[in-house]
């Protein structure tokens, strides 16, 4: 239904007013709420990589597809050169023109770097901030137009590193949209520019000022820094000019022309001190010129030039300072020649204040002029652009701030703006210019978090823009805002953030760098999107926003990977896939992982290929890995072989050699060495190989003497503890069968009886058996060792060969000793454990010291016995405690030991 014009249908129904209200608030949402712009997605082609730049999801990078090939490139038009150095150039602000200035003692400086470029060499321009480097830069520039073939290109090197400058330069040569080369195509594509450079703010020297004056081979610089940059290195063809202050006359002419009337002969003495005070410096006769012409003002009844008050209107009730309109035309003559003009006596500004003029100069501003000083102050000395001025002073004639601000000398260019002249932000600060720096810094902020993510603001424009941003966003993150703005101030930074109320400026910060940083992404100022990205990560970090700063983490890892640096990249992308895997978020967390499986696709391609070993033909000798053959330059002389190598002494018994079970090394089964390809042994091997297999043997030899070592001591000790007893009757002890009587031996502890002599033996053949098991048939009996006797004299039982008959003895006593019939044998000492010392009896017999011992035999099932005869023959041997000869393990001697058989 048109609202306007109704339908014939329509006229003179009631109802048609009343189906018309039911779809007045469908209408509504739609107007209130309409339908979001679609987000500005960039396609770039850096190198071999396609950027997809999305300001919605974050960046994708990926291989360059077949079919997107770069942008043809082509070379500029003088006359596309001309509106690109146009567009470049610091635009004029509205607001009174500042006078134009001579360029005064400077004819010298300047015939020598035109001479210096004509050359095709290079020179570098030294002076202090003030100096006049930008104007001297003017005049040489345009003396140069026509000497290179691609003409002149203006370029700023304030806060730009060596690859940024290089990339502007090749952008104002050559014209290739959405195509940024990579490190080898940005220095092909510079080998065939031919142009004059002139880099005004340099801010680096030495090596990376080497690698700029390599890049670019066919160009001429013509560079301007101040007195504290780094100078360039010894082998640098650059010829150094300094430029020194101006002379007294010089500095006088000067300022007559910043004032536009000529000196009296009071503000000439006052001008010849504040030469003196600022060593000829020309900034300092501009401000000058701009405190005299605020003076001449000030003398100057304002009713006379403004009777319709616009003066007071524009700057304030007081009527002072330099302002627009009207005001431009205050003094069109020169006030002290007229006698009509009633003068006002105004002093002449102190030395101190001519020395330091910023203070007095912002005093006698207007009040628009004034708060973009502030705003300038807050930024760490950069100027937003005068379009911004509106919005963030409040004043919709507040883009006329700079025209004044320029006018005094305040303001110097800087690429395509404008930012504090040198010394001014020091004196600023100095006034409490600072004081509320805090909120400046939050309002710039959120207009330009609002602006850069506008669609109709274009990826140039935020670029130029960009240093700015940069300050305002580095100003949130890295100043302490803690309690320095209120409740308000926080809830509108959190709204312009689109995060939670409170969140204050980190959020501000936040919301400042995810819109800005994919215009600079777009707009191939890649240096200040990586700027960008730190200082969002950083705030995001402080913020606690976990989504956000995967976001940044991606996004540094994706240009990482544009730039080359793909271990930083990786680092990058796997903080990212794990702060998303955190949150659960899979869309992002894919992307992530599709830029990492890119970054090993690219780790390998860089890897030198891996030359495989070669195949080995030989057979090592008995198993053991060889030295590589080393090949000689010239023949090695004969060498005398060496004397054997004695074999250091073991410490263990050696161990019988046994030729069939010699170690012959493990069977190594391989392909046969052909005859022809065997290098031939060094002697340094065969040592080697030598002095392995004899270390071999020796180890396996000392393992084994020990092993066996081990088990002969075990098979020795073993068996000794079974010591008869008391009533025990063993092979070495009968029971006495032969008198009769109920006694049986060994039940008094071995004791005999009083009332009965002890019975020696009657024949000289010993039955005593050094070992307390039973005797065998085929093993050798041994004697018990030295026996003591009553008489004094030792006595000892030897043993031959085992004789079968049986020994008897008759009773009574034997007055001579006992004759052995077989040599007594002594194979070694007896390893006995002491036994219970028995009780010591007249002797019997006495025989002679021998002794004999024979290795332990095993316990077998019966027991032998000696004797064939019905009287049994008892032999009682009486050995005293520590008189025997035989000794245990530890090398104690045996007690005595008592044998009956």
């Amino acid at each position: 239904m048109d609202p306007i014009h109704r339908g014939p249908a329509e006229s003179g129904h009631d109802t048609a007013a009343e189906d018309a209200r039911p779809a007045q608030p469908a209408a509504l949402p739609e107007r209130a709420a309409p339908a979001p712009a679609r987000a500005r997605v960039t396609r770039i082609v850096s190198g071999d990589l396609l950027l997809t730049v999305n300001p919605v999801d974050g960046s994708e990078i990926e291989a360059r597809p077949p079919g997107e090939e770069p942008p043809a490139v082509r070379r500029r038009t003088p006359e596309e050169r001309a509106e690109a150095a146009r567009a470049a150039a610091v635009p004029v602000p509205p607001g009174p023109a500042a006078p134009a200035l001579p360029l005064l003692e400077r004819e010298e400086q300047r015939a020598r770097l035109t001479e210096t470029l004509t050359r095709g060499r290079c020179a570098r321009l030294t002076g202090p901030d003030g100096s006049g480097r930008t104007a001297l830069l003017d005049a040489v520039a345009a003396d140069c137009a026509t000497l290179a073939p691609d003409g002149v290109v203006r370029l700023s090197g304030h806060h730009r590193t060596t690859g940024e400058l290089l990339h502007d330069l090749r952008a104002a040569v050559l014209h290739a949209p959405g195509h940024r080369p990579d490190r080898d195509g940005l220095r092909a594509d510079l080998t065939g520019i031919g142009a004059v450079v002139v880099v005004d703010d340099l801010e680096f020297g030495g090596a990376a000022l080497d690698e700029l004056l390599a890049a670019a081979p066919e160009c001429a610089f013509l560079l301007a820094a101040a007195p504290g940059v780094p100078a360039p290195s010894a082998e640098a063809p650059i010829e150094e000019v300094a430029l020194p202050g101006l002379g007294r006359a010089a500095s006088l002419h000067l300022l007559e022309a910043a004032v536009g009337r000529r000196l009296t002969e009071e503000e000439a003495n006052w001008a010849g001190d504040l030469w003196f005070e600022s060593e000829g410096l020309p900034l300092r006769f501009v401000q000058a010129g701009a405190l005299l012409r605020q003076r001449d003002r000030l003398r100057v009844t304002p009713a006379e030039f403004d009777a319709f008050g616009a003066l007071e209107e524009a700057f304030g009730p007081t009527g002072t300072g330099a302002g627009t309109g009207p005001a431009d035309a205050v003094p069109a003559l020169d006030p002290y020649e007229n006698p009509d003009i009633e003068l006002h006596e105004v002093p002449l500004p102190s030395l101190g204040e001519g020395a330091a003029p910023a203070a007095l100069l912002a005093s006698r501003l207007s009040r628009s002029a004034q708060t973009t000083l502030r705003f300038a102050v807050a930024l760490g000395g950069e100027v937003p652009h005068h379009a911004h001025l509106p919005a963030l002073v409040g004043d919709t004639h507040a883009d006329a701030a700079l025209g004044e601000l320029r006018a005094c000398g305040l303001l110097s260019p800087a690429g395509s703006r404008h930012r504090l002249a040198g010394g001014v932000l020091t004196q600023l600060l100095a006034h409490g210019y600072g004081h509320d720096a805090a909120d400046r810094v939050l309002t710039a902020a959120q207009h330009y978090a609002w602006w850069a993510g506008h669609p109709s603001v274009g990826p140039e424009r935020a670029s130029a823009e960009s240093d700015a941003l940069l300050a305002a966003l580095g100003a949130l993150v890295g100043g302490d805002h803690g309690g320095t703005t209120g409740a308000p101030a926080d809830a509108a930074a959190a709204g312009a953030a689109g995060g939670e109320p409170g969140a204050g400026p980190r959020a501000t910060a936040v919301a400042l760098a995810r819109a800005a940083a994919p215009a600079f992404a777009a707009g191939l100022h890649w240096g200040a999107w990586e700027r960008a990205l730190r200082s969002g990560q950083e705030a995001a970090r402080l913020a606690g926003d976990v989504a956000e700063e995967a976001y940044f983490h991606h996004e540094l890892g994706v240009l990482a990977v544009c730039a080359g640096n793909l271990g930083r990249a990786r680092a990058e992308l796997e903080a990212s896939i794990g702060l998303r895997g955190v949150l659960a978020d899979k869309r992002g967390t894919v992307a992530g992982r599709r830029a990492l499986a890119l970054v090993a696709d690219l780790t390998r391609e860089q890897e030198p290929p891996r030359t495989p070993p070669p195949s080995r033909t030989d057979s090592p000798p008995r198993g053991l890995p060889v030295a590589p053959p080393v090949t000689l330059a010239a023949p090695e002389p004969p060498t005398e072989p060496l004397p054997p190598v004695p074999a250091a002494p073991s410490a263990f018994p050696d161990f019988p050699s046994y030729t069939d079970a010699e170690d012959q090394g493990p069977t190594v089964v391989s392909r046969a060495a052909a005859p022809a390809d065997k290098p031939r042994r060094s002697l340094k091997a065969g040592i080697l190989d030598g002095t392995r297999r004899n270390l071999a043997a020796v180890g396996a030899g000392a393992l084994l003497v020990a092993v066996l070592g081990t088990v002969v001591t075990l098979g020795a000790t073993s068996g000794t503890d079974e010591t008869p007893t008391s009533g025990t009757v063993t092979t070495d002890s009968t029971a006495d069968q032969g008198d009769g009587t109920d006694d049986v031996p060994g039940t008094d502890d071995g004791a005999p009886d009083d009332s009965e002599p002890a019975d020696p033996p009657a024949s000289g053949t010993p039955t005593a058996s050094g070992s307390p098991g039973p005797t065998t048939p085929g093993t050798t009996p041994s004697s018990a060792g030295t026996v003591p006797t009553a008489t004094g004299a030792p006595s000892t039982s030897t043993s031959g060969a085992p004789d079968p008959t049986p020994t008897t003895s008759a009773p009574g006593t034997t007055d001579g000793p006992t004759t052995p019939t077989d040599p007594p044998t002594s194979p070694g000492p007896t390893t006995t454990r002491p036994s219970t010392p028995a009780t010591t009896t007249p002797p019997v017999s006495t025989t002679p010291p021998s002794s004999s011992v024979s290795p332990p035999t095993p316990p077998t099932a019966s027991p032998s016995t000696t004797s064939s005869s019905p009287a049994p023959s008892v032999t009682t041997t009486t050995t005293s405690p520590g008189a025997g000869a035989s000794s245990t393990l530890d090398g104690t001697p045996t007690p005595g030991t008592a044998t009956v058989g």
